[in-house]
């Protein structure tokens, strides 16, 4: 009966319908990369959990506790926008720098960017040798205002001597990140978020995290220099690349800054 039926169903298929289910798989599977390793996931599993319980409570019989389970869950659904904030916004922000049309719209000035993958590998070297702790973030589509405006205006082109002499400890403008934009220094001694990803190692640091926590939320990219072992990393989209040698990090700069377009 249903093999008899199924050439029907087919035949009954639009385009459309094909082209919906496409839609929603995409979307279905983008979400789920974009909650993967945060607190939204740990959010839902509660969530379900939740649910689960009142489900049983309803089979049971279990009056009371049905009730307060129901009444819960109402309230969770009014809170979730809160809740789930952050991932909003990130969903919000991915949304917004999507390149539907063209390549979209790019802050920098320049596709040719090897001049300062050249200057942030330079500076990395000299601060990794002399295991100075620094964080340098690259602005790329998503703006970056926000965060320069918690340190000092710079505005001044970003060399590996410049770079170098702000990390140097004890000064003023050390303890916090540099902001680059458009191949230039936009803000020295900026604060940024830290990341909440529980899967962190605990062996690093707060710019490790807070090079992670804003590549969470933002499209740019933070270079960091271990303060204990001189060792460099790059985050980029959440993720970071750590125990980097110079050539290395070069080529990934350059990769991420469009200079091998």
């Amino acid at each position: 009966m249903m093999w008899a039926t199924l050439p029907q169903i087919l035949t009954e298929v639009r385009i459309l319908d094909v082209i919906e289910i496409a839609i929603l798989y995409y979307v279905f599977y983008r979400l789920i990369l974009l909650i993967r390793h945060t607190r939204a996931v740990q959010l839902i599993k509660g969530l379900v959990l939740l649910l689960a319980a009142t489900v049983v409570s309803d089979t049971l019989r279990l009056t009371t506790l049905h009730w307060l389970l129901s009444r819960a869950i109402s309230a969770l659904f009014i809170a979730i926008p809160l809740l789930f904030w952050p991932e909003l916004r990130r969903g919000l922000e991915h949304l917004g720098r999507a390149k539907f049309f063209g390549k979209g719209f790019i802050l920098q000035t320049t596709n040719d960017q090897t001049p300062l993958a050249m200057a942030l590998a330079q500076a990395a070297g000299v601060l990794s040798k002399s295991s100075t702790g620094a964080l340098i973030i690259i602005e790329r589509e998503s703006a970056l205002s926000e965060y320069a405006e918690t340190g000092v205006p710079i505005d001044a082109i970003a060399t590996p001597a410049l770079l170098a002499n702000i990390f140097v400890p004890n000064t003023p403008l050390h303890d916090g990140a540099v902001i680059v934009r458009q191949g230039r220094l936009a803000a020295a001694g900026c604060y940024l978020p830290l990341s909440s990803n529980p899967d962190i190692a605990q062996e690093l640091g707060t710019r490790h995290r807070a090079a992670i926590g804003l590549t969470e939320e933002t499209d740019a990219v933070a270079l960091v220099v271990s303060e204990e072992t001189g060792s460099i990393s790059l985050a980029e989209g959440g993720r970071l690349a750590r125990h980097l040698d110079l050539l290395t990090l070069q080529a990934r700069l350059e990769a991420a800054l469009g200079g091998g377009a």
